[in-house]
């Protein structure tokens, strides 16, 4: 089990929550050109590109024939005929590999680019103010706005030598640096789902809370687009869907930032033992519950909010925590 948090953490997680924070994020980029490359993308993922002005940004999936989920991305338009695709750290092959899978007699060229990102969050995430100047006037470096609840800003994204400098000098040094145990808590609680957690090659979009946020129903046919629609058409209603759990601390101390983590694949039950409902993608302290918070896809014989249970084996030793299903997002406003 992971040690839970310190004053590090509770630092980044107000700087995120009340004022301004960055964290240097893993992200891989692929980019996408050729005179061919608005049709092309167009028909393999499930937003509106051709819509996009140059230096737009969409979130969009890329589905398989069968309607589940390769991969969770942002397409940003950087030139009349050309895409940079930007999705989770160890998922770049992915997207490289799904969108080369039909790519038959159309001019496009696909890369892996060596590019960095660096994500600015928070009431004061204002680019204008925390950008060194340097960077500001970088080309090579884009500004994407990023609209999560409770988990808005921007990300920069460029080369890591961009502006004569790293990553971490393309924010001010005034800003708060906040640690990864931060940003995880703040990124659950805001209930966005993230490739190879709560996102693998059986996920339907509906089960995760990104049809609405990535998917056009008005630009006509793109892969997978059958099992979207046709569940859409009936509201989205699915077997299981993605909640938050607000997990009450092994130590008993509520509130006091002590105590220890639930494990990634700690199983999720019906209070009465009977139905083994899920499973935790995401685990993280909160500083604002006091307690474990955690995302988890649960069956829907658990409607939010719930009483649950969280249960694992460490070391011969049988656990289990309290713990209550919420709708996500579990933080909106800077409010519980």
């Amino acid at each position: 089990m992971s040690a839970a948090p310190d004053e590090t953490l509770a630092i980044g997680y107000a700087a995120l929550r009340t004022s301004v924070a960055a964290h240097r994020i893993d992200r891989d980029i692929v980019r996408l050109a050729g005179p061919d490359a608005v049709d092309y993308l167009q028909g393999q993922c499930s937003q509106d590109v051709a819509g996009l002005a140059v230096g737009g940004t969409a979130e969009a999936l890329l589905l398989s024939p069968q309607g589940k989920m390769e991969a969770f991305v942002r397409v940003n338009r950087t030139g009349d005929d050309q895409f940079v695709i930007d999705t989770d750290g160890g998922f770049g092959e992915t997207v490289k590999t799904r969108l080369e899978r039909f790519r038959l007699r159309v001019k496009v060229e696909l890369e892996l680019l060596e590019w960095e990102c660096m994500a600015v969050r928070g009431p004061g995430a204002d680019p204008t103010k925390v950008m060194t100047a340097a960077v500001a006037g970088d080309p090579s470096v884009l500004r994407i706005p990023v609209a999560w609840p409770g988990f808005s800003g921007f990300d920069l994204l460029g080369p890591a030598t961009a502006g004569g400098g790293t990553p971490d000098a393309w924010v001010g040094e005034g800003v708060v640096r906040c640690s990864d145990g931060a940003w995880e808590a703040v990124r659950i609680e805001a209930g966005l789902p993230l490739n190879g957690r709560e996102i693998n090659d059986s996920t339907i979009a509906a089960e995760v809370g990104l049809v609405e946020r990535a998917v056009s129903f008005t630009k006509g046919c793109f892969t997978g687009q059958e099992l979207v629609a046709r569940l859409d058409s009936r509201g989205s209603k699915v077997a299981r869907k993605l909640a938050g759990l607000v997990i009450a601390s092994e130590s008993g101390e509520s509130g006091s930032g002590r105590g220890d983590l639930p494990p990634l694949g700690a199983e999720v039950w019906t209070p009465d033992g009977e139905h083994e409902v899920g499973h935790l993608t995401s685990v993280a302290w909160s500083p604002l519950f006091g307690s474990p918070v955690a995302l988890a896809t649960l069956h829907r014989r658990v409607t939010p909010p719930a009483a649950v249970s969280v249960r694992w084996e460490s070391g011969g030793a049988a656990h289990q925590l309290d713990a209550e299903a919420r709708t996500l997002p579990l933080v909106e406003d800077g409010s519980s």
